[in-house]
């Protein structure tokens, strides 16, 4: 009887690491930035169809980069579980730190024990009654949660992207000012993104019981 391969656990949770982060780098960042009145997604991404950025519930988004089919599952979970805690017991109960949650315990579990991490991030954004409400949580492939304040950014040059938020972001910014530093942090100092390459979408306090609102490449024009 011939004895099983034998890794080390260190070794087996860093080539896992490895993978994931090469799958979710060949992927396109997107930033997500606070305003006045909320919080702004911008993703660059070409297609009309496969979005990335999408609404969970009433004041809470979701964003992923890596690997579409494995973050729009998770999507559809987030969905499905906002609706029966609401359902259940009220829409307020709904928050984003329950969702972030939820999604880390089920991508730690996935990435330990699978032999294939997801490769994915992905970003979960709820906007508050007042400034002081809105949250971001950033959720790693291997479960790892991050709470953001003002800015946050996910994807392959996310390090980057946060290095040049950090020297363009103000507080009080405007929509259009917010979706302006999001496009230049994308995009860098010699890049500019065709618009008809951006995705846009917003949460803000202003567009009533449903505050997600997904702006069109005219509205962006």
């Amino acid at each position: 009887m011939s004895m099983p391969f034998y890794v080390a656990p260190e070794q087996m949770m860093k080539d896992r690491a490895d993978f994931a982060r090469k799958g979710i780098a060949r992927g396109r960042a997107l930033v997500a930035v606070r305003y006045n009145d909320g919080i702004v997604i911008v993703a660059e991404n070409a297609s009309e169809t496969l979005r990335k950025v999408s609404e969970i519930y009433d004041r809470i988004a979701f964003a992923g980069v890596g690997k579409y089919n494995e973050f729009d599952q998770l999507r559809v979970a987030g969905v499905r579980a906002a609706d029966l805690k609401g359902y259940q017991y009220s829409r307020d109960d709904v928050d984003a730190r329950s969702l972030a949650n939820s999604y880390a315990q089920m991508l730690g579990t996935i990435f330990t024990h699978e032999m294939k991490p997801m490769e994915v991030e992905i970003l979960v954004a709820e906007v508050g009654l007042v400034p002081a409400g809105d949250q971001m949580f950033h959720i790693l492939y291997d479960g790892t949660v991050m709470d953001e304040r003002d800015y946050a950014a996910i994807g392959g040059d996310a390090e980057a992207i946060i290095a040049r938020l950090e020297e363009t972001w103000t507080d009080g910014l405007d929509r259009l000012a917010a979706i302006a530093v999001g496009m230049k942090a994308l995009g860098g100092a010699d890049r500019e993104i065709p618009l008809d390459d951006l995705e846009v979408a917003d949460l803000s306090r202003s567009n009533g019981r449903r505050c997600f609102h997904r702006l069109a490449t005219s509205d962006l024009t």
